[in-house]
């Protein structure tokens, strides 16, 4: 009985050991297959909307604006498989010429099946809803109009580095979104119209904007024309990860209809989305400054682009 008692362990333990290898094959290749997701930093995506911000006011024609782009195109050359720019001007109200750049980082550049993540990085000329009127020519620092969408997006370039995304990524970085005034749309999505005049045939599957996503008090509702007309599925595929990530600051609402760089790229035929929350008393005034932006708030559109990246939707 000892003998045949031996026997047996020594089966079971076989056994067992074959099921663990075929475990860790396993598993192996499913690691393999699906590369793993990496956690979104939220304070230190924070860190690179002070550093935008540590610039000044950077208006389209001041030498901020021209410092920050460099540091930008620095910063992304060294993650990104390749990064450019497209450079235009437009005049300004005054006649003078202003030399605008959008700012192009791609990733995973073999992969055809694309989609498109964008901010813009200009800031706005004049506080022109402050409520000191003293102080209505002045520049504003854009922490969160400007700073924000711009943060989440160079952090998960860093990401994108790290960890390669299963689909090709690019990021777009608009100037001249917030030049003009109120009343001429002429002046306004500069950038992005310019892109979408000059991007020949590429057609991502899909496209999000980020707008004002630092706000303390973060409440981010389905932007109108992004529900309605451009791309209702991608809206609703979206709003649908945020409630699985439980993230509270999206609502199932349909609340605000927004003028943004959206329209530019929906017009050729790209389905586009704009995450932002209008709702931010600062807008527009000099007191939208990094204080008024969150870690916290930072994060949720972090890991919602995450999720999105290497879980992208077959839309």
């Amino acid at each position: 009985m000892k003998n045949m008692f031996d026997i047996e362990k020594a089966t079971i333990f076989a056994g067992l050991l074959i099921c663990i290898i075929f475990i860790h094959t396993i598993a192996g290749c499913s690691s393999e297959n699906n590369p793993p997701i990496p956690e979104f930093d939220e304070d230190r995506c924070y860190q690179l909307l002070v550093a935008q911000c540590d610039f000044g006011p950077r208006p389209p024609g001041s030498q901020a604006h021209k410092q920050l782009r460099d540091w930008m195109v620095t910063f992304l050359d060294t993650f990104a498989d390749t990064v450019y720019l497209q450079h235009f001007s437009e005049f300004g109200y005054k006649g003078e010429i202003l030399p605008m750049a959008n700012i192009i980082a791609r990733f995973n550049i073999k992969d055809d099946s694309r989609i498109l993540l964008c901010a813009h990085w200009d800031t706005r000329p004049r506080a022109d809803r402050d409520p000191d009127s003293t102080d209505r020519d002045k520049p504003i620092l854009g922490g969160n109009d400007g700073a924000s969408g711009v943060a989440v997006l160079l952090h998960l370039a860093e990401l994108l580095y790290k960890f390669p995304p299963p689909i090709g990524v690019d990021i777009v970085l608009f100037d001249g979104e917030d030049y003009g005034v109120e009343g001429d749309l002429s002046k306004y999505l500069m950038g992005s119209k310019y892109f979408a005049r000059n991007c020949g045939s590429y057609r991502p599957k899909f496209a999000i904007l980020l707008d004002m996503i630092g706000d303390k008090d973060l409440r981010i509702s389905k932007e109108y024309y992004s529900a309605m007309k451009f791309a209702p599925e991608l809206t609703e595929t979206v709003w649908a990860r945020a409630k699985r990530l439980n993230l509270p600051a999206f609502v199932d609402t349909i609340e605000r209809a927004v003028i943004d760089d959206h329209h530019s790229l929906a017009k050729i035929g790209i389905k586009i989305i704009d995450i932002i929350d209008f709702d931010y008393p600062y807008w527009h005034t000099l007191e939208d400054t990094p204080d008024k932006c969150s870690p916290e708030s930072l994060g949720q559109i972090g890991k919602l682009m995450v999720d999105i990246i290497y879980n992208p939707p077959k839309l």
